[in-house]
């Protein structure tokens, strides 16, 4: 892939590295959303295709190093977030199952009801 590491975002400045190191500084205080960083590339970075889809993969990666795992909200439930262990165990299983996903769904830029990354925690539970 051709992805611009060092390409500098429309809003602030930030290269492309710069900001996928700073999409886990997120995680302490709240879950960060695929329709967060889908838009980010898009928008801020003018990124399409493959170079798109190798910065959603290294957001994705970046989050789940951290220790975060694929949520979705737990609306009616006593968590605020599941686990959706449907994507695999390992960071790269995960990586992988979430993008391919993506890209199936016409790699859309999602909404907030959709895929969340969240780490551990008592308000993250395993099922509904």
């Amino acid at each position: 892939m051709s992805l611009n590491l060092q390409a500098r975002d429309r809003v602030f400045g930030q290269t492309v590295t710069e900001y996928i190191q700073t999409v886990p500084g997120e995680l302490p205080i709240d879950a960060v959303g695929l329709w967060q960083i889908v838009p980010a590339g898009r928008q801020r970075f003018g990124l399409s295709g493959d170079d798109l889809t190798e910065f959603v993969s290294r957001c994705v990666f970046a989050l789940v190093t951290r220790g975060a795992k694929p949520v979705v909200g737990g609306g009616g439930t006593k968590y605020d977030w599941i686990i959706q262990p449907q994507y695999g165990e390992t960071n790269e299983e995960i990586v992988d199952a979430v993008v391919k996903e993506w890209l199936a769904s016409g790699a859309v830029d999602g909404d907030p009801g959709g895929l969340w990354f969240a780490l551990p925690s008592p308000y993250v539970g395993i099922s509904e």
